[in-house]
């Protein structure tokens, strides 16, 4: 199979971009192909004149013959001289030009289709006169070389009357001709008919024949040539007076490319009418421009708009026209409420900017010929003309009317006339027309919604034009701006575009903030637009953010606009518009209002989320300008709200903007690069030390006012303090001190103060606040109260020192847990030391805080770490402190934590059933069964026999599994941290630790050297010195412990098996030991048991093991020595135990093998160890 391959390529541009661009590609001959026709955009300038034929088909006879004829077309383009075209016939893109054309020949067809395109690019000055002319000859099959010619077809390419062929199908007459003809004389056969029904002249020569036909079809391209009569007659208008009226009428009908092609001719024509005739024909020269000026609107003839402008500016010549067009001009605009009129009306509003070049230019060269005669009167019909205008836009109309509709036409092109209106007016009188025409609309906003958006793009376009950028008139237009923008605003409407105004105006006033115009400026900006704008941002951010992605940025575009023009306000915003500013409200309820509204839209400001993270330069620029108006309204604040008047929402208002915005992310300079905090302070300082010296000035202001913010701001104002900046901290830390002394002046204590600092330092120092330094200052009794000694003599000279001094060791002391708890969580995986921070931190506020929601908050944070751990039996003891809070009542409980709101009796049960549940899967039954009874008794005082049913057969399978199921033994050690470095709950503190199942000594402690990487183990068990505890570093020390059982009866008592007996082996111990061996005095080789002493270490814990934790601190510690006798006594009682033990196993079918009890009773009564008893005996 065979196929053709082709490669295409998509190229923008026109074609000398392309050229440009694409050079290599116009080195292989490149054939460049124009559209059959024109462009959907014709651009000015643009030459063509192609005329396109199609050789469609001929009908011919056959001429004597018995067959049909073998007919062969060949056609010429002959000018009016006779001579044949050169090199006008062109076959197609990128072939040669020829001067004639041959069709192929079909065999013996007398009715032959070519249907063959031809393009004829005949230059303009050749087409006039030229015509085409076919001949046909037969061709002979026999001699090849032999063509007759019997006839020819021609057809003129123009008319008399200039007017070029019409596009379409042609049937043209075949004229018979002898082989011998000479066709070169085109005069003798000019004059006959060309086409069937056309004859030219008024001869009427005989056609030898009409029954041959030949058709052909034409389609003039041409920049230059027109087909249409009506449009010659129009441009040859002094030639027939007559038609003058038709051609006008008609002119709207011409198709718009045929005006286009003779702009300039079309307008010289309809100005010399003017010109001639302004009373008979003036209106309908006016409407045939306007029908021009918004053809040009047209996007396929917009480019011919600059041919349009330089026609006014260097070919119009009517210097009197524009008192026709004022006139008419003016007519329509007296008339848009006559209804009939409308549709015409708009056209003529449409095209006001072209209308008005006209008049300013035609008074311009009037102005020029006369000497500037008639001023006056060209100023009063411009005034007149406006009026009109102004009367015309004040007319209100309900919903979407026809008049709406004209004034929203007008509006959006009269911004377009002031640059023309300017050519003839200075700019103050431009400004004062344009004011009073936009002053003029109604300023109700219920109406035609599209119209008010269109009012809003005028006032866009009058910001936007030349005259705003002028002080003069800017200040003339502003306050009709401004009015207009104010009811957008206020109804929330084309919000989008009143940003972009606002930014044109604040755009304009930064870059002329060098004249003294721009102050009056800002005085009517802030009068008329800072309380709509501080509301217009108050209510966008309010709303939800689109869900769409292009929604949302615009919308966040809107917002940051909006923004934008309110700091650049305010930043230009001098003493004295403050001052004026706080003067303009009537009463203290609109200054409140005002006060409010301002403190909220800057809290909104400064939220993270405002700004694109990496704008910190717009975050600085923002917070100076926040701080520099919140320093101005910090007067009337104090003025107007103290005493008397005070107010708490505006003062708390005030106090809550101050903090936050201390409190922001980019102004924490701790955290900068020190040459980008270097520049930082260079600019603006550091604007939280100025905004903390305003809070305590503000704070000092309030006298006994201050009891209303107390315990209230405790947490707000101590979160500030732990900013690590020195200088904050010594303006901050002072007010506590004062909170204090007012709270113990109206309560006798600060009880609400303490239990406020100490609520909030938790959750701060949980969220990352706080560092050592700040805890030292606070461990050094110094920080709270500011580090001076002159504050500490000040409250040591209080009536209630002690329990300041006390209040300072417990908040110093809750942050050392607190920081500790801090790193601990950190870590990754759950470990002792999360474990035991969370437990020291638990104990530290139910025993010295006495904080219980905090107490529980904890309880349920170590619970979790248990369950991670898998310490099932820990996570039971854990939960089992906050049953223990807790009653057996109907109290109801509101919702906390992950409980929902319910009894106390419904919470206790839930907790009872969770508690057995982990003492089961920890393989503490005995524990489980305990509570098994107590609920089972608390069932079964409500009767509720089925619940009680599951309790006790809960309860029974406790036993099953106590009797039934191994339990391995835990071994214990004691761990002692010696170091500065540990942290504060571990630091030089001793620890009994239950291992896990299966771990042994040397797992442990590998383990805790695992938890403490830097430590340093220590290979002795001697108690460590001074110089160890002191010392920059960790180090451990690990040893096994031997659990001393607190309930001896059950161990001692015969015939109690053994899995019951191991429980309380290791359950429920407080006490453990560590035996040390001795020798006192000299020993003896032969026997070293007489000198052999021993130093038994006694460990006494806080809490007994198992616990909250699996491990806690040793309390006291009790060290004997016991003699050689003491020491055998004892070894031989625990073996007696031993073999009771053994012997009961064996007696009561516990131990199926009686190997280990022989192999015991071999040891005792035969040792080969160490000599046996003999040795005791000695």
């Amino acid at each position: 199979s065979s196929g053709l391959a082709v490669s295409l390529q998509l190229l923008h541009g026109d074609i000398e971009q392309i050229r440009r661009e694409y050079t290599s590609m116009f080195t292989h001959g490149v054939s460049i192909t124009r559209k059959l026709g024109f462009s959907n955009i014709i651009m000015p300038g643009e030459m063509r004149n192609d005329l396109y034929i199609t050789v469609e088909r001929g009908e011919f006879e056959k001429g004597g013959k018995s067959v049909a004829r073998n007919v062969e077309v060949t056609m010429h383009v002959v000018d009016s001289s006779g001579q044949i075209l050169k090199d006008f016939i062109s076959f197609g893109s990128g072939e040669p030009p020829a001067s004639e054309y041959h069709s192929f020949v079909l065999y013996h067809n007398n009715g032959p289709r070519w249907a063959e395109l031809l393009k004829l690019p005949i230059p303009v000055d050749k087409f006039r006169g030229a015509h085409i002319r076919c001949e046909f000859r037969h061709c002979s099959t026999k001699e090849k070389g032999e063509k007759k010619l019997f006839g020819f077809s021609f057809v003129p390419l123009m008319q008399e009357n200039g007017r070029t062929l019409p596009d379409g199908t042609h049937e043209l007459i075949v004229h018979k001709c002898e082989e011998n003809t000479n066709l070169q004389d085109s005069g003798r056969y000019l004059k006959l008919p060309f086409s069937k029904g056309i004859f030219l002249g008024n001869n009427s020569q005989t056609v030898k024949t009409t029954k041959e036909s030949f058709w052909i079809t034409s389609f003039l391209c041409s920049t230059k040539l027109t087909q249409n009569g009506d449009m010659l007659d129009l441009l040859k208008w002094r030639t027939h007076p007559d038609k003058i009226a038709g051609c006008l009428s008609k002119l709207k009908e011409i198709d718009g490319s045929e005006i286009v092609k003779f702009l300039q001719d079309t307008l010289d024509t309809l100005f010399g009418i003017l010109d001639e005739n302004s009373q008979k024909y003036g209106s309908k020269v006016f409407d045939c421009l306007v029908h021009i000026i918004n053809l040009l609107q047209d996007s396929k003839f917009h480019h011919f708009k600059p041919v349009m402008d330089t026609y006014i500016e260097s070919h119009f010549a009517g210097a009197l026209a524009y008192r026709d067009l004022i006139k008419v001009l003016k007519w329509h605009i007296d008339r848009v409420t006559e209804v009939e009129l409308h549709e015409h009306i708009q056209e003529v509003l449409k095209a006001q900017e072209y209308i008005f070049k006209y008049i300013v230019q035609s008074r311009r060269l009037f102005s020029i010929a006369t000497g500037g005669q008639n001023e006056e009167e060209f100023r009063c019909c411009i005034q007149e003309l406006l009026m009109s205008v102004r009367f015309f836009l004040s007319q209100e109309s309900k919903g979407a009317s026809a008049l709406s509709q004209l004034q929203a036409v007008f509006l959006s092109s009269f911004p377009s006339v002031y640059s023309e209106l300017l050519k003839l007016f200075d700019v103050r009188e431009v400004a004062n027309l344009v004011h009073d025409a936009l002053g003029s609309l109604p300023t109700v906003m219920h109406g035609d919604e599209s119209l008010q958006a269109v009012k809003l793009q005028s006032i866009g376009k009058t910001v936007e034009s030349h005259l705003y950028t002028n002080p003069d008139s800017r200040y003339i237009l502003l306050p009709v701006v401004l009015h207009h923008l104010h009811m957008h605003l206020q109804e929330q409407k084309d919000l989008i575009m009143c940003a972009r105004i606002l930014s044109n105006i604040f755009c304009l006033i930064k870059k002329n903030s060098s004249e003294k115009s721009v102050l009056e400026e800002i005085d009517v900006i802030v009068n008329s637009l800072l309380d709509i704008l501080l509301r217009t941002i108050l209510e966008i951010t309010s709303r939800p953010q689109p869900s769409g992605s292009a929604m949302r940025l615009q919308f966040q575009d809107v917002t940051g606009e909006f923004v934008s023009c309110l700091l650049s306000l305010l930043r230009q915003m001098t003493d004295r518009h403050y001052q004026q500013l706080l003067d303009s409200f009537n009463t203290k309820e609109e200054l409140r209002d005002f006060l409010l509204q301002i403190f909220t839209v800057f809290r909104i400001l400064i939220r993270p989320e405002m700004f694109p993270k990496d704008w910190t330069v717009m975050r600085l620029v923002a917070n100076n300008v926040i701080i520099t108006t919140v320093l101005y309204l910090s007067d009337a604040l104090r003025k107007n709200f103290l005493n008397e008047n005070f107010d708490y929402k505006i003062w708390d208002s005030y106090f809550f903007l101050a903090v936050i915005f201390i409190n922001q992310l980019c102004l924490q300079l701790e955290m900068f690069t020190p040459s980008k905090k270097k520049k930082v302070l260079e600019k603006y300082g550091d604007m939280r030390v100025t905004m903390g010296c305003e809070i305590f000035s503000m704070w000092q202001n309030l006298g006994e006012h201050k009891l209303h913010f107390i315990p209230a701001l405790i947490g707000p104002f101590l979160e500030v303090t732990l900013i690590p900046q020195p200088d904050l901290r010594n303006v901050m830390i002072p007010i506590f001190h004062d909170m204090m002394d007012w709270e113990q002046r109206r309560s006798g204590n600060f009880k609400q103060v303490e239990a406020k600092l100490i609520d909030k330092l938790d959750s701060l120092m949980s969220e990352g606040k706080g560092d050592e330094t700040y805890r030292e200052l606070f461990n050094s009794i110094i920080p709270l109260f500011g580090p001076y000694p002159s504050l500490l003599k000040k409250i040591e000279r209080e009536t209630w020192r002690e329990s300041g001094v006390s209040l300072i060791a417990t908040v110093t002391r809750l942050m050392e847990r607190l920081l500790d708890y801090r790193d601990c969580m950190k870590m990754g995986e759950v470990d002792g030391k999360k474990i035991g921070c969370t437990v020291s931190l638990l104990n530290f506020y139910k025993t010295e805080l006495n904080k219980e929601e905090m107490y529980i908050r904890y309880i349920h944070k170590l619970y979790d770490l248990h369950l991670k751990a898998q310490n099932f039996t820990e996570a039971a003891y854990t939960l089992l402190l906050y049953d223990e809070l807790l009653e057996w009542s109907d109290r109801p409980l509101r919702e906390f934590l992950n409980y929902p709101m319910q009894t106390e009796w419904q919470r206790k049960e839930c907790l009872h059933l969770t508690i057995i549940q982990n003492f089961d899967r920890g393989k503490c039954w005995e524990n489980g069964i305990i509570l098994c009874r107590k609920i089972a008794e608390q069932y079964e005082s409500y009767y509720d026999y089925r619940n009680l049913s599951k309790m006790r057969m809960m309860e029974a399978s406790l036993y099953d599994k106590i009797m039934d199921q191994q339990r391995l033994e835990p071994e214990f050690f004691r761990v002692g941290f010696y170091g500065k470095k540990f942290p504060f709950f571990l630091r030089n503190k001793e620890f009994v630790c239950r291992g896990h199942d299966y771990e042994r000594l040397e797992a442990f402690q590998q383990r805790m050297l695992n938890e403490f990487p830097h430590a340093i183990a220590m290979q002795h068990a001697n108690q460590p010195d001074e110089t160890i505890f002191q010392a920059e570093a960790q180090y451990l020390q690990i040893y096994a412990v031997t659990p001393i059982p607190e309930n001896q009866e059950v161990l001692q008592r015969d015939g109690i098996p053994n899995n019951i007996k191991s429980f309380y082996k290791v359950n429920h111990i407080w006490r453990f030991r560590y035996d040390r061996p001795f020798h006192k005095g000299t020993k003896d080789k032969e026997n070293e048991f007489k000198s052999l002493w021993v130093e038994r270490t006694t460990l006494i814990l806080v809490q007994s093991l198992p616990g909250i934790s699996r491990w806690f601190e040793v309390e006291k510690r009790e060290v004997v020595e016991m003699s050689p006798l003491e020491n055998a006594i004892e070894v031989l009682e625990n073996k007696n135990q031993q073999l009771r033990t053994l012997i009961s196993q064996c007696q009561t079918r516990q131990m199926q093998n009686i190997n280990p009890l022989t192999m015991c009773l071999n040891g005792v009564i035969d040792a080969a160890v160490n000599g046996g008893v003999a040795r005791y005996q000695e």
